[in-house]
């Protein structure tokens, strides 16, 4: 009889809506916020839910490089629930501008958690959202899945939280410290926040360079939600943050958009007054950098906010503020809880409203496209390969385009010299045209130079693709149509084997460097040209891949099958040479023709070396290249066997082996034996200091303030000290770098580079034993906020340049050509710094 009741009591909730859902407590065995969850129990927790109640749906969309799962939950009411892929349709079309909006269409608010794996609070709070969205007693959130429906991730970055979660567990004091400064407040290097390459998940949400970003954004994009939710944390004293965001505001983004945020923000404040808690708004955090997770919605026609709680990696489960007052976990829960459920109460009570605008959004875009600009062109120039990067990109983020035009002229702005003038569309140039769903995301993308409002802003002001991809392109105020949807393809077919005196590889993509790497692991001897030759009627540039018969034949299986096999598998197109006897240029026995030897490349990491600079590095290296670097932790540089290593690479940081005397000694005189050194930003600095032949720029004197002159620039107000220190500021702007070409560092470019520039150091011209290869002159600067100071000190001053000493290299890299993945123009030139320079 009783199982019977119970039979009865179960199909009545189902028939209801809700079956009942373990509390988080009960299934973990603990109570939110007395201790930290690994994300394996997150997940089986939301799997437990799904299993509980009919109306939710887990789904792995992915996982991490780490083998983590990645998934979403989906929540609504049981009449939603029984037709979303309608709902998922419905909501997808319309951001294309197709149909119209359906009577009584639910708006999809996602949630998103832990993007910064240290900032762990997140996924705690996320289940107890989760249990009271399908709490079957909590009536009003039964009333708010009418009309919406909820798609949570719980956790963005498995791997980083882990990395956290593991230290924090393990280090822990059975009754908690609250002192700061305690061992569990103090996670090691390099931290929980990145990804397993120690990238920033929330800054690669347009870019997608990283193997959760890809896959996040493809589930994303399947459902075009209108409103998301980003959830951070921030430092242990800072009040919570929440929407409306600070200026800069990118015009692109709407006045309905910038309304839904107010509207948002005063229910929050609504529920934060009612406890007294305090908070702020309208600082701090910015919609202007197009890949976060608030401005990539925003500018896909959603509404896009960042929630920051104070905490962070340096919370714990408890802590002592500088007020006195203890933050605990459990405060951390409630505040995210209370501010993700006002947000779906707000989009649920504003959902045709919401749905309108969200469908305007797209039909404006397609009719009226914002902007000066109506369509780019963005020419081959013989680099189909970094055209077809780009083209990659713009499907990632649905941004149609297509190749030729209809019309063989136009006139358009050019990026390169700043001029607008009439130029010829070549059948394999992409075109894309600004009349589409997806156009103001285009437009940020593209635009030449953004308008900030504000200068005070929290990221890089300029990111023109066009610069980024070092791809000549023109900005046209009207429209012109492609003409196929289809890239031109040049009848180059698949070179078969052969018998040949060799094979000739142009280089000027990234993807002839994997190509060459591939070759050096499989033991393959491999030369370059210092210089341009002309073989079999051919002409072919200075850093052409020359790979012989004669001492490869023998020890390569296969040999001829190889070589083309390889080069077919990476898309090069291979020239076949009957003889080493050129008809312009050096003979193939010249000592212009450089032997490759593989190098062994070692990379030091460590407490004082960003963790950021490191993993573009290491990701580069390993997932773009697939060459080995042997990462070795600064303080064992001791062991390295010096006499083995070819190439160190100090990525941007603090090194106490350049600090360190005897260990400074021991890599000048690696260096001096043969060795190269690859230093880049601030490491680059700290070379500048060990008087080995390169010098940091220094400010000039100002040359109108005579010697007795006052000096007014102390006379501050103190209202201003924002203001006044952005005369130093430079978050990101871009400048031209002349290259000298004829350097194997700047083999595979053209003689203008465009650099992404975070601080405003340059090093003096290389007056002896080296060579200046990128350098800023006189008004190089492009586009981006400069601080009046800084943009006096920017000019006449090297970039890029090579130092020898003894056999070896000093490779300076002022700027970092691997930035975040996106800057693909550099990419190259890391590879030139890595295989090419010294050889």
């Amino acid at each position: 009889m009783r199982k019977y009741i119970l039979l009865l009591l179960s199909l009545a909730s189902v028939l209801t809506g809700w079956a009942q859902a373990p509390t988080p407590a009960a299934f973990l065995g603990y109570r939110l916020g007395s201790q930290f969850t690994p994300s394996y129990r997150v997940v089986d927790y939301f799997k437990a839910v799904a299993a509980s109640v009919p109306n939710v749906k887990v789904e792995q969309y992915g996982s991490t490089y780490e083998g983590r799962p990645l998934i979403t939950a989906t929540i609504a009411s049981a009449e939603n629930f029984a037709k979303l892929e309608q709902i998922r349709q419905q909501s997808y079309d319309l951001s294309f501008a197709k149909g119209s909006q359906a009577a009584g269409q639910p708006v999809i608010v996602w949630l998103s958690y832990n993007v910064h794996g240290n900032e762990a609070v997140s996924s705690e709070a996320a289940m107890k959202t989760l249990y009271e969205l399908v709490n079957n007693g909590n009536a009003q959130t039964q009333q708010w899945l009418k009309n919406v429906v909820v798609i949570m991730d719980p956790c963005l970055n498995p791997d980083g939280r882990d990395r956290y979660v593991n230290f924090y567990n393990a280090t822990r004091n059975r009754r908690p410290s609250v002192d700061v400064y305690a061992r569990e407040h103090n996670e090691p290097w390099p931290g929980g926040r990145p990804n397993h390459y120690y990238f920033d998940l929330n800054r690669d949400w347009a870019w997608q360079s990283q193997q959760e970003s890809q896959q996040r954004l493809t589930k994303y994009n399947q459902w075009m939600p209108q409103v998301h939710v980003d959830f951070h944390e921030q430092e242990i004293n800072a009040p919570y943050y929440f929407a409306p965001a600070a200026e800069p505001f990118h015009d692109a983004i709407t006045p309905w958009q910038r309304e839904l945020q107010q509207m948002i923000g005063k229910n929050n404040a609504k529920y934060f007054d009612k406890e007294g808690w305090l908070y702020f708004t309208k600082e701090r955090f910015d919609l202007f950098y197009p890949s976060y997770g608030d401005t990539y919605p925003m500018y896909n026609g959603a509404l896009g906010m960042t929630f920051e709680q104070g905490g962070s990696g340096r919370a714990g489960i408890a802590v002592l503020k500088n007020d006195g007052d203890t933050l605990t976990l459990s405060d951390r829960i409630d505040h995210h809880f209370t501010t993700g459920m006002s947000t779906i109460e707000v989009a649920a009570d504003n959902a045709e409203k919401i749905m309108q605008e969200y469908a305007r959004f797209f039909k404006d875009a397609k009719s009226n496209p914002q902007g000066a600009y109506k369509a780019y062109v963005v020419k081959a120039a013989g680099n189909p390969e970094k055209l077809n990067t780009l083209a990659d990109l713009l499907r990632k983020n649905q941004i149609s385009f297509g190749y030729g035009a209809s019309v063989s002229t136009a006139a358009g702005f050019n990026y390169y010299n700043g001029k607008t003038e009439n130029f010829t569309i070549d059948k394999e140039d992409l075109v894309i045209n600004a009349y589409q769903p997806r156009s103001t995301m285009l437009r940020v993308l593209f635009e030449p130079v953004s308008k900030l409002s504000d200068s005070l802003t929290y990221d890089i002001t300029a990111w023109a693709l066009p610069y980024a991809y070092g791809l000549p392109t023109y900005a046209l105020k009207q429209a012109v149509t492609a003409a196929s949807d289809s890239p031109y393809i040049k009848n180059n077919k698949p070179l078969a084997a052969q018998m040949p005196y060799a094979y000739l590889a142009q280089w000027n993509s990234v993807r002839d460097a994997k190509f060459l790497a591939q070759l050096l692991q499989h033991n393959v001897k491999v030369r370059f040209s210092e210089t341009s030759f002309s073989a079999s009627g051919k002409a072919f540039p200075a850093g052409t891949l020359i790979v012989t018969r004669n001492g490869n034949a023998s020890a390569i299986k296969d040999f001829d099958n190889f070589i083309t096999t390889q080069a077919n598998k990476f898309r090069i197109q291979l020239d076949a040479v009957s003889s080493g006897f050129v008809e312009k240029g050096m003979d193939f026995g010249s000592d212009k023709i450089r032997f490759i030897k593989p190098p062994k490349v070692v990379m030091l990491a460590g407490d004082n070396v960003s963790s950021l600079a490191i993993g573009e590095v290491w990701h580069y290296m390993e997932q773009q290249l697939d060459y080995p670097v042997t990462i070795v932790q600064e303080s064992n540089a001791d062991d390295i066997k010096w006499q083995e290593v070819d190439v160190l690479i100090l990525p941007n940081g603090e090194y106490r082996s350049l600090s360190d005397k005897p260990m400074a000694e021991t890599i000048k005189n690696w260096v001096k034996k043969g060795g190269k050194l690859i230093a880049m930003e601030y490491a680059a600095a700290q070379v500048a200091a060990l008087d080995w032949g390169i010098k940091v720029k220094k400010d000039e004197e100002d040359k109108d303030a005579g010697p007795d002159a006052p000096d007014y620039t102390d006379l501050k107000a103190y209202a201003n000290r924002e203001r006044e220190s952005v005369k130093q500021f430079i978050p990101g702007a871009i400048y031209r770098v002349d290259l000298d070409t004829t350097h194997p560092l700047a083999f595979g470019y053209s003689p203008r580079y465009y650099t992404l520039k975070i601080d405003s150091r340059l090093y003096e011209f290389i007056s002896s034993d080296g060579w200046n290869v990128g350098v800023i002159k006189k008004d190089n600067y492009l586009s981006g906020f400069v601080g009046a100071e800084t943009r006096k000190r920017i000019k006449d001053g090297v970039i890029f340049g090579v130092k020898e000493m003894g056999s070896g290299q000093v490779v300076l890299m002022a700027d970092n050509p691997l930035f975040r993945s996106f800057w693909e123009n550099g990419k190259l030139l890391f590879a030139n710094a890595v295989f090419f320079v010294g050889e």
